[in-house]
């Protein structure tokens, strides 16, 4: 499998060193029983014919596990020139370019040359595209393709060298660092990584200040919380302004426009467009709005479920922490964090498959959409999970604890049943622990952290590791007498190494930063240096994705995007509910605790008043700091003013030739050429043969020219002034 010797400096492998022009990997498994072995062997002819037809070039060899390896490339630059001329001409038809691209396609792509994530993307899109409009119409794991694995680039492992090699000496990343990761892996990527800079950028201030409030101000601070808030706004904006900047300077602005259609989609039937002509393929939307609103029930599922499990072991938790006292508490305590372990993967596991099959249901037309309403549904899971447990302690725990700790009395009476002669449970008296909000906040905040580094990354590859001698020993089982060349026997081990990683999702890694941002912005009022963690778990982060991408996943297919999509909806959400939630906490716990740390003299009125106000105040800053925002200058939006006009200017050039300003006078009048006895003539005659003067004519002709108007009106002038000294000496 692929590990960190691929990244060791000096590491002279033959089969790291090229990809031997091969632009995909397509890897085709091989079952066992022999009727559906007869039906894979007829798939694969189709599959090479398919490729061949498009005119990919192909070869086979031997992979691991009952597998083949088809290596693919584009058998020649004329196809690849034509497919990218096309897609570029596609661009500005959407507005996407603001220039059509010269047709003089030599001096054209001299000057605009092929970025290897432009090839990548339209060699895949040849092969999945359907047969229809021009491609293979290979779709993995579906249909007829259902042995086809996977579909994957090959790893530039000399690159990635010299990347992770970079990134690990460096503090901070810049721009050049990220346009380096949209020209190998798509923009897609990059504007994770993008995101990922300017979201570390400005997490400078939050620490330095959360910091300072430690130090100063404390817990549950008004000036905090709405300092925090105002953070949130700020960053929302300029990261909203940020995506334009950056999708203007890829050429990527408006590209969701040009989104590609999901082989998946089951049509109704074929229609025309009453407005453009075209053949559209037509589902009925009242059938997908039906299936829409199962997103109710499944949110209510979610809710019951994922919420039922976590206020079960919450409860049992505080019952076994804080009220009971008998024998194997030490070992009791354990309990909750056993049964969330054991069950919350399972359910959320199930939750999220039940997501999948809900939006395949919904019957999306195009990727994107598709996409956006996954993660519609994901979001929620993970809201659930990371925040519910967090406002059971600040909502319901600290200021109705009194009230509903009674009710724990169920856990005893259910216990007592299994105790000799049904004794009651040792217990003891029970107080509010006020410390109880703050160490969650500090365990979701850094042990988390902590946690989810090592389960995304160390445990992947020593889990990788440990089953590397078992699939070595299984794949020379199931070689079958085939031995590779001496020559490609490097490559080849490297290849069927990639070939059994994962997929990169980036889905992943944006979810993981969105509900890290949101525990700034709902709670760190509780613990201020919150933003101190992240900033260091985020340095981190941030090359940790990297090695994930470079070792542990398959190179991913470089697709454009102009945004991070449905995330930004979500980031909006989180921003505008921590403004809410931080009042809310602060109104209730500062200068508010009793002898025993719970709230006191809470009034209604006065919690929905904070409430509002809050929410008020933060509508109003966003507004303002909105406006502010836009007024302001980038250089994507400069680029993109130059490039308007000049297309603009070249395009009048074009049509009305180089002066156009000599083309822009007025009926019968002469530009600023001289009024001369010839040129009166010669408009005299042109008049008579065109039948006489008529009155608006005569109006116009009065005056030839701009020389001619000032001569009159410098005349006119003086007869006033020459008419005024008169009056005025006979006065």
């Amino acid at each position: 499998m692929a590990g960190l010797h691929t990244l060791r400096e000096g590491n002279d492998e033959p089969g790291l060193k090229t990809n031997l022009d091969v632009d995909y990997v397509i890897h085709y498994k091989i079952p066992i029983a022999d009727a559906e072995a007869a039906e894979a062997e007829a798939a694969f002819v189709q599959l090479i014919q398919a490729l061949g037809d498009v005119g990919f070039a192909t070869e086979v060899r031997n992979g691991w596990k009952s597998s083949l390896l088809v290596f693919v490339k584009i058998a020649s630059e004329k196809l690849l020139n034509n497919q990218v001329y096309r897609y570029r001409v596609q661009d500005w038809l959407y507005g996407v370019r603001t220039a059509a691209p010269n047709q003089d396609l030599a001096k054209y792509f001299q000057d605009e040359p092929v970025t290897e994530a432009e090839r990548l993307r339209l060699a895949y899109l040849l092969i999945t595209k359907p047969k229809n409009e021009g491609g293979a119409g290979i779709t993995p794991k579906i249909g007829q393709w259902k042995h086809v694995a996977s579909v994957f680039p090959l790893h530039d492992h000399e690159f990635n060298r010299q990347w992770i090699k970079q990134w690990s000496t460096k503090y901070y990343l810049d721009d050049s660092d990220i346009n380096q990761i949209r020209d190998r892996f798509g923009e897609r990527v990059a504007f994770y990584f993008a995101f990922l800079q300017s979201y570390f950028a400005f997490l400078l201030f939050p620490a330095a200040f959360g910091f300072g409030a430690w130090l100063v101000l404390g817990q549950f601070s008004w000036f905090y919380a709405i300092v925090n808030c105002l953070w949130s706004v700020v960053f929302f904006e300029h990261w909203k302004m940020k995506e334009v900047d950056l999708a203007v300077r890829w050429g990527v602005r408006g590209v969701s426009k040009i989104q590609h259609p999901r082989p998946q989609f089951k049509f109704e039937r074929e229609a025309q467009d009453p407005v453009t002509g075209e053949i559209i393929k037509v589902y009925s939307p009242l059938k997908r709005l039906a299936r829409q609103l199962l997103q109710i029930p499944f949110a209510l599922a979610c809710i019951t479920v994922l919420g039922g499990l976590i206020l079960g072991c919450f409860s049992i938790e505080i019952f076994i922490t804080e009220v009971y006292n008998g024998p194997f508490k030490q070992y009791l305590t354990f309990l909750p964090t056993i049964l969330l372990t054991v069950f919350m993967p399972t359910f959320s596991t199930l939750l999220t498959r039940l997501a999948e099959r809900l939006t395949d249901i919904e019957n999306y037309e195009t990727h994107d959409a598709h996409q956006a309403s996954f993660v519609q549904k994901i979001f929620v899971l993970n809201f659930i999970t990371s925040y519910l447990g967090i406002f059971l302690t600040a909502f319901v725990y600290v200021p109705f604890g009194k009230l509903l700790v009674p009710y724990l009395d169920v856990f005893q009476l259910t216990a007592q049943k299994f105790t000799p002669e049904g004794k009651a449970l040792p217990t003891k008296s029970w107080e509010i622990n006020p410390d109880r909000l703050t160490k969650q906040i500090i365990y979701f905040t850094v042990t988390a952290q902590v946690v989810n580094f090592a389960t995304e990354v160390i445990v992947p590859y020593v889990k990788r590791k440990v089953t590397k001698t078992v699939e070595n020993v299984t794949s020379e089982k199931n070689a079958a007498g085939i031995r590779d060349v001496d020559e490609e026997h490097s490559f080849l081990k490297r290849v069927r190494d990639e070939a059994e990683l994962d997929e990169y999702d980036v889905t992943v890694d944006y979810r993981e930063m969105v509900i890290q941002f949101g525990y700034l912005s709902l709670f760190s009022v509780v613990w201020p240096l919150t933003a101190c963690s992240f900033l260091i778990n985020n340095w981190v982060e941030a090359r940790s994705d990297a090695m994930k991408i470079a070792i542990s996943s398959q190179r991913p297919i470089p697709w454009r995007a102009d945004s991070i999509g449905p995330w930004l909806n979500a980031l909006g959400f989180l921003s505008w509910l921590g403004s809410i939630t931080s009042a809310a906490v602060v109104f209730l716990f500062k200068d508010k605790s009793g002898p025993d740390g719970s709230p006191r003299n809470i009034t209604g009125w006065a919690l929905l008043l904070s409430i509002l106000f809050a929410e008020h105040l933060y509508l109003l800053v966003q507004i303002v700091v909105r406006g502010v925002i836009h007024k302001l200058d980038s250089p994507g939006l400069q680029k993109e003013r130059a490039e308007r006009f000049r297309m603009r200017k070249q395009l009048l050039e074009q049509t009305f030739g180089q002066d156009i300003s000599d083309e822009s006078h007025g009926p019968g009048q002469t530009g600023g050429e001289k009024i001369t006895r010839e040129t009166l003539e010669e408009e005299a005659r042109q008049l008579s043969i065109k039948g006489g003067v008529t009155q608006e004519q005569q109006f116009w002709l009065r005056q030839r020219g701009a020389g001619e108007t000032i001569q009159v009106g410098r005349t006119l002038i003086s007869q006033i002034a020459a008419a005024n000294q008169t009056k005025t000496a006979k006065k």
